[in-house]
């Protein structure tokens, strides 16, 4: 007969005519040990009350496999471990999320060398983001809901049916036990003592001449109230990653530009930046004679906006309503509506915003008309006279690469450049390829004339520059701000709260229990508590002696077993 069929036909009823589920050890009625391992213990096994868990069946199917894996508390041990290997591998360096206007990719090699880049090449520069580690936190996640449901089920239908009356040989062998003979009716004796063992604090169920009292069992449960905490903090954490729910940026904001903040509906306004500075006896004196200028107060007036149309239309003005006014200083954030703006940091010195460069013959040195080009947010196409310039390229930080060809060096800009194809009169018809420079320094040093004329084959028949520098457009200062949003974080607190509260249950709190009988004028006592065998001890040795019987707690202690 094979073993799965042997397990269905398993006997698995006590002989107090209690059915029990098959993996049971203690019968859940009266407690009389039900397997051989269970007979063979001095000192019965009661962290579950010896019931069946799903985890110990003994022909597993497929989803039980998985079941048993996710509620194996070394499986838990290991992924927490995993984790935090994963955590402290993401301190190593910087997270990107901190960067400010940086190339990750760039960054990493130029500030650490090749260890920096191999990090960053292995993604560990955003460890937390990471779908490793997300998966991490969802299985662990998954082995809290099923280590709790695998253990707590079976232990409430136990603790919740309890029978007074238990098996001799369950109360011998508990870690507290005592056997002595007595005068007179059990059922007397037992009425006498049950108001001074409520007096204790415990809940008293008395059946003729047996007794059970119980007292904080809810301690019980405060382990899976803190798997309810840390499920609740760790689905919250995971929510962070939807669109919307979470947000920590670092933005710079020229000065009276309005400009987008990313993955909202919100656009936000530097509509003017100060700073104070320290006087030299003002400054601290760990500063004085040093030649520091150091900031004493800054603040941006900052006005927030809704975008109510044409948001992602970029051939239209978006339409803004202005919603918030806030002058931001350092500890004085901006706030509406969980969107926080705080004052990072700043930058005095001229933003090149936009410039207006001129159509020029290089031969004749005609000018056929200018127009308006926006350094970072450039139109694909633009119209000068009879000629037709069309956007072909866009480098923030020009340079050339190890091949000697033009490439984009990072975000940032640093040496804005242009590529255009121009057509017109005495032009090819395909056009011509001219790359524009902005800035002066960036056309000296990129040699723009000679790289053009190498595009071009020779000489250049058109020329691009900037008419004078009052049609240069240059933003006063920019003011950086980290710009937050998290709506889960009230989750996270929640979490935090109920995780606290399951501990306080669990560490502050011993569900204690005691049972008696008496059969034939003979007294037979155990008890049971998961912490604190000494106070229990303590507390039945006093209720002997109000009911005239001395009892050392030293000689509550099972000596078949291991001692306390």
């Amino acid at each position: 007969m094979s073993q799965e069929k042997h397990s269905l036909i398993t006997n698995t009823k006590c002989e107090c005519g209690h059915q029990n589920p098959v993996g049971t050890e203690l019968c859940e009625a009266c407690g009389k040990p039900l397997t051989e391992e269970a007979e063979s213990q001095p000192i019965l096994e009661m962290r579950y009350d010896g019931v069946a868990r799903r985890s110990q069946k003994s022909n597993p199917g497929v989803i039980d496999r998985i079941w048993n894996f996710f509620s194996s508390v070394k499986v838990a041990i290991y992924l927490i471990v995993f984790t935090l290997v994963g955590s402290m591998l993401g301190t190593i360096y910087p997270q990107e999320s901190t960067f400010l206007n940086i190339d990750p990719s760039v960054y990493y090699k130029e500030e650490y060398g090749q260890l920096g880049h191999i990090y960053y090449l292995l993604g560990l520069s955003h460890t937390y983001t990471s779908w490793w580690f997300v998966l991490l936190l969802v299985m662990i996640g998954a082995s809290l809901v099923i280590c709790s449901l695998d253990r707590v089920l079976p232990l409430y239908k136990a603790l919740s049916r309890q029978r007074i009356p238990k098996h001799i040989s369950f109360l011998t062998r508990q870690k507290v036990t005592y056997q002595t003979s007595i005068n007179g009716d059990g059922t007397e004796w037992v009425e006498k003592v049950k108001p001074i063992i409520r007096k204790k604090g415990y809940r008293v169920r008395t059946d003729g001449g047996t007794l059970l009292a119980e007292k904080q069992r809810f301690s019980r449960w405060g382990p899976y109230v803190l798997h309810i905490g840390l499920i609740v903090f760790l689905l919250a954490v995971l929510a962070r990653g939807l669109p919307g729910m979470h947000m920590d940026v670092h933005i710079g904001f020229p000065e009276g530009e309005a400009k987008k903040i990313p993955d909202t509906s919100y656009y936000l306004e530097n509509d003017g930046f100060s700073v104070e500075f320290y006087t030299e006896d003002d400054m601290p004196n760990e500063f004085k004679g040093k030649g520091k200028v150091l900031p004493k107060k800054f603040e941006t007036k900052a006005i927030l906006y809704r975008c109510e149309s044409d948001c992602d239309d970029l051939t239209k003005e978006p339409k803004l309503i202005e919603v918030d006014r806030h002058n931001i200083q350092v500890n004085d954030p901006m706030n509406y509506k969980g969107l926080m703006a705080y004052q990072f940091d700043y930058d005095l010195n001229p933003v090149l915003r936009s410039v207006s460069p001129v159509l020029v013959n290089a031969q004749t040195g005609e000018e056929y008309g200018k127009f308006t080009l926006n350094i970072r947010d450039p139109e694909r196409e633009y119209k000068v006279g009879a000629y037709t310039l069309k956007l072909k390229e866009k480098f923030s930080d020009f340079g050339l690469n190890d091949q000697g060809k033009p490439a984009n060096m990072s975000s940032n800009q640093n040496a804005p450049a242009y590529l255009f194809q121009i057509y017109g009169p005495d032009l090819p018809e395909d056009g011509v390829q001219y790359f524009y420079f902005p800035k002066q320094i960036d056309k000296e040093r990129f040699q723009q004339d000679a790289l053009n004329a190498q595009l071009a084959g020779g000489s250049i028949p058109l020329n691009l520059d900037v008419m004078s520098m009052e049609d240069v457009d240059l933003s006063k200062s920019t003011t950086y701000l980290n710009v937050r949003v998290d709506k889960v974080m009230p989750f996270i607190w929640i979490g935090a709260a109920i995780a606290m509260l399951g501990l306080i249950m669990g560490f502050y709190f011993q569900h204690r229990r005691i049972w008696l009988r008496i059969d034939d004028g003979m007294l037979t006592l155990g008890a049971h508590t998961n912490k604190n065998w000494f106070g229990l001890r303590r507390e039945i040795s006093a209720v002997f002696k109000q009911m005239n019987i001395e009892v050392e707690e030293k000689s509550l202690e099972n000596n078949r077993g291991s001692k306390l």
